[in-house]
């Protein structure tokens, strides 16, 4: 534990810089008189790690020392690429960098690492798009990306459940999602200033500003997106349906989204290859009963009384269609 600790104290005074005992202590989590033994073992070592004392004072690298990429184990060696998504990558026109950059990390790597770097891109490939699916549009992306590195604030034009809006925005971070690309934002202008979500595809027009912005302290966008995700799906279903699906019928019901997986598979647990009567969470009638005609004869849906009707409706348009023969069948 302590071995690793030191080489996190080397790799972070190297890329960080000058840094304090007690910023040191509390990034490790260990009192204030283990960093300075810790450092003792480095420069005994014969890390060229020194001291500035005085009020901005701390400990830092010799200008122009860098250490060699060594004490990494195969699995941390390994996920050196796992970064390098070759597809959302390009989209962001960061292909080019990607590659430079994991061939500066190899040529960093002691041999006996260097192998076993290489041996992930051999062997595994991410695909983040589902089946049937193609990536969204994403011309505007590299814009996008260029800003959210540079805080630039940008003004776009924006496809929304309401209508085109104008906004203007301070583009926070980016998130791929299923093969789509979403936008962490906050509201330039106006009362409302946290961080909202936009899909990249529905930006019709984009102009990056010249106009700057700070970050929110402490931003972190990865809890957020975890939070806003939840959110989305809590806020998501406005009601619930109640259906008799055969064993085939949950199968296919699978196949609508998680939390309908989960019930399905509930229902197989409780009956095996028996019918069920299960309820499951619906976003609209109108939604579910589009969703719902996936399941064929499968299922049935029990409740709520305006789904039944609605499904009854859409069915009985569809016999009407098919009652006429068609003019392959004259």
């Amino acid at each position: 534990m302590r071995a690793s600790r030191l080489l996190s104290i080397l790799l972070m005074l190297q890329t960080r810089g000058r840094m304090t005992a007690e910023a040191l202590a509390a990034e490790f989590e260990v009192s204030v008189r283990t960093i300075y033994r810790d450092i003792d073992q480095l420069s005994a070592a014969g890390a060229p790690v020194y001291a500035d004392r005085g009020r901005s004072g701390g400990f830092q690298l010799i200008d122009g020392y860098r250490t060699r990429l060594t004490g990494l184990t195969d699995a941390e060696a390994e996920t050196l690429f796992l970064g390098g998504l070759s597809g959302p990558a390009a989209q962001m026109g960061l292909s080019g960098a990607v590659t430079t950059m994991q061939l500066k990390l190899l040529a960093a790597l002691p041999p006996e690492r260097q192998a076993a770097a290489q041996r992930l891109a051999d062997r595994f490939h991410l695909d983040p798009v589902g089946w049937g699916q193609s990536p969204e549009p994403a011309e505007r992306l590299p814009a996008l990306a260029q800003a959210v590195w540079t805080s630039r604030r940008v003004a776009v034009r924006y496809e929304s459940w309401k209508g085109e809006v104008q906004r203007r925005l301070d583009p926070l971070g980016l998130i791929l999602k299923g093969g789509a690309w979403y936008l962490a934002a906050r509201p330039a202008d106006g009362p409302r200033r946290d961080p909202r979500t936009y899909r990249v595809a529905s930006i019709r027009a984009l102009e990056t500003t010249e106009e700057t912005f700070d970050r929110p302290a402490g931003f972190d966008l990865s809890a957020w997106w975890a939070e806003a995700s939840r959110r989305f799906e809590t806020e998501l279903f406005t009601g619930e349906a109640t259906l008799r699906l055969t064993a085939e019928g949950r199968r296919r019901l699978a196949g609508l989204g998680v939390e309908q997986a989960r019930r399905a598979a509930e229902a197989d647990a409780r009956v095996g290859d028996a019918a069920a009567v299960l309820t499951v969470p619906i976003e609209s009638v109108a939604h579910a009963a589009r969703d719902f005609l996936r399941l064929g004869d499968q299922a049935e849906v029990l409740s709520p009384p305006g789904l039944r009707a609605a499904m009854r409706e859409t069915v009985s348009r569809l016999a009407a269609a098919y009652a006429v023969a068609g003019p392959d069948e004259a």
